[in-house]
């Protein structure tokens, strides 16, 4: 791609540096971070070589160099920096989850579409070489009918109740950090489903630390999930079909290798990643092309209004379960 968008970090935390750093491999033009403390965007600029450090998200946001803007911050921020973007006229990439919840989610996605720019979700897996091919396996009649996902998220992390992930106020919690990407995974591969069963256990803060979720569809499909802070998992998947089964080796929501096996145990294929850095790059590869073909809908892979459809499953898990954020209605 000739021409680059001039990129702009904000909230320049430990996700932000995973996707800068890949950027940066795979030849970005990152112009400027900004955080609400300019110290800390400049230790970031200084970091990673960035021209400009701001202090304060609204000084890069008036910046006429940039013209997206990657979003970084806790979950309950990405709606009101998103729209403070969009109205700067920024297209943005806003971390995942889209929103805390789907009302904010919608605000973000009306917003975009009114202004004229792209507002996109950083499910990065999505875009992964491996999940670019195992569309195309199942699109090509491979497994027969697909009849199920299994999918874990799971990893012992920070205990501290005033960890950002053990936090309310924060949005704390496995289903919004971890248990999106199986729950992204399961519509990616089905769609909306027509049943949520979900069962949790919750931090002493109020927060869950595991909750497992069973997603059924009209057409019989079935996609279960598992997703926790406090335990480590095989982080492995496997999609089965009447023909044959899919099985993704860990982690599977990052680059790794896969094996389509038949029903007697053969391996028909075999996917093997080979990727520069950690594989963020590709969803910013996919949000410029977008926007240089003027699709800011969000594309085919992921579209905006998914990620929107998307938050309202994880509302109905989190009715289910009772976990409500503050300052929720």
């Amino acid at each position: 791609m000739t021409d680059r968008l001039r990129w702009g970090i904000l909230a320049p935390g430990g996700i932000a540096h995973v996707f800068t750093n890949d950027l940066l491999l795979n030849g970005f033009d990152v112009k400027a971070a900004g955080s609400r403390s300019l110290d800390t965007a400049q230790a970031f600029a200084d970091e990673f070589g960035i021209p400009t450090a701001y202090g304060g998200y609204d000084r890069l946001l008036a910046d006429p160099d940039i013209d997206a803007v990657y979003i970084a911050t806790p979950h309950p921020f990405h709606a009101a920096v998103a729209l403070l973007a969009i109205e700067a006229g920024k297209h943005v990439l806003v971390e995942k989850p889209f929103a805390l919840n789907q009302a904010e989610a919608r605000a973000v996605a009306d917003a975009a579409r009114e202004r004229g720019v792209l507002a996109l979700e950083a499910m990065w897996t999505r875009y992964l070489p491996h999940m670019v091919r195992i569309r195309e396996i199942i699109a090509a009649g491979t497994l027969g009918d697909v009849r199920s996902l299994v999918a874990d998220h799971t990893q012992k992390l920070s205990d501290d109740p005033a960890h950002r992930l053990n936090a309310l106020e924060l949005g704390g919690g496995a289903l919004l950090d971890l248990g999106i990407y199986p729950i992204s995974f399961a519509w990616d591969l089905f769609g909306a489903p027509t049943t949520i069963q979900s069962t949790a256990v919750f931090r002493s803060t109020g927060a869950d630390a595991g909750i497992a979720v069973q997603l059924g569809y009209d057409s019989g499909r079935i996609a279960s999930t598992y997703s926790a802070s406090d335990t480590a998992g095989p982080n492995r998947a496997v999609i089965l079909g009447t023909q044959a089964r899919i099985e993704i080796d860990a982690i599977w929501y990052a680059p790794t290798t896969f094996r389509v096996v038949a029903p007697d145990g053969s391996v028909l294929e075999e996917f093997r990643s080979e990727v520069n850095g950690r594989g963020m790059h590709f969803q910013a590869e996919a949000f410029e092309r977008l926007v240089a073909e003027g699709r800011l809908d969000g594309g085919d892979i992921l579209p905006t209004e998914g990620s929107v459809e998307i938050m309202g499953t994880l509302d109905r898990i989190r009715a289910e379960i009772g976990l409500r954020y503050p300052g929720e209605d």
